[in-house]
């Protein structure tokens, strides 16, 4: 009879079975990573191909253990450095640096406004980060590593700079008090400032005169018969050079110059200062 030989054999599988169940194997073939015997999923496991975290899905190429980019879940968003309505030294940087980049065409200004916001809008967006508008810190590295530092008149291109402290020439009398290490023209009254305005001067060929001199001559429609430019609000004070307003200085800011005359951008201002500037009036120009 067989008898003997079937017990045999379910005492070996017996003897095979409990051997599996104290090394913790098991004796059917291997499924996929995280499957129970057979291939199927745990109980209680997620479907196949979602990630073991709910809600998310690891990135191509990144398993769930890697880094996320800052700002993903489980990641703290990066620091908010400048946002809307901000103001200061620092806007005015990042503007001048938006500008090397060709996102901003105005300014700088030193306001965070809507047109920075739309700037900083296009740069995140052409490199892959959050459309936010606020410039966070993630924003500000990209942006360093792509430009240069700002000089002083990238910083002052669109103007807003203080006005120098006045020459001593300045204090007496009736005085247009011009700086050029600034830039502007104070117009004076015994030692007191009536108003201040922005100005722009002569290129390397043709300087701007420094020196003191007085108005000789007022043309409220003058016009160039050298250059065949308009001259509007032109107050003469040595030979050819005048102060008069420069409708290309409003529009271009610092990025000309003048044939040796000093340009204003302010056509509001300049009409005052001419209706107040009287021949013989004196005129300081000084670094």
């Amino acid at each position: 009879m067989r008898t003997s030989g079937v017990w045999r054999s379910v005492a070996a599988a017996t003897a095979l079975a409990a051997l599996a169940v104290v090394s913790g194997c098991t004796i059917q073939p291997a499924g996929p990573p995280g499957t129970s015997p057979g291939g199927s999923p745990p109980a209680g496991s997620p479907p196949a191909g979602a990630s073991s975290s709910a809600g998310e899905s690891s990135p191509a190429g990144r398993s769930p253990g890697d880094a996320k980019p800052p700002g993903s879940a489980g990641q703290p968003a990066p620091e908010v450095l400048w946002s809307p309505g901000d103001r200061g030294g620092d806007v005015r940087e990042l503007q001048a640096r938006l500008r090397q980049v060709l996102w901003l065409y105005e300014g700088p200004t030193g306001t965070y406004d809507a047109s920075t916001v739309y700037a900083v809008k296009g740069f995140q967006g052409k490199r892959g980060l959050p459309k936010t508008g606020t410039t966070d810190s993630v924003t500000w590295q990209r942006l360093l590593g792509m430009t240069r530092e700002p000089g002083k008149w990238d910083l002052y291109a669109s103007g807003g700079q203080p006005a120098a402290k006045p020459d001593p020439r300045c204090l007496t009398g009736r005085v247009l008090c011009i700086s050029k290490t600034s830039r502007t023209l104070r117009w004076m009254i015994d030692g007191r400032t009536v108003s201040t305005m922005e100005v722009r001067f002569g290129s390397q060929y043709t300087p701007t005169r420094e020196g003191v001199f007085n108005v000789y001559f007022k043309s409220r429609h003058h016009v160039s018969t050298l250059y065949d430019s308009p001259m509007p609000y032109a107050m003469f004070f040595s030979g050819g050079q005048a102060v008069h307003y420069s409708a290309d200085f409003a529009g271009t800011g610092y990025y000309g110059g003048s044939h040796g005359c000093v340009n204003v951008r302010d056509e509001g201002k300049i009409a005052a200062l001419f209706s107040q500037v009287r021949d013989g009036d004196k005129v300081v120009i000084y670094w």
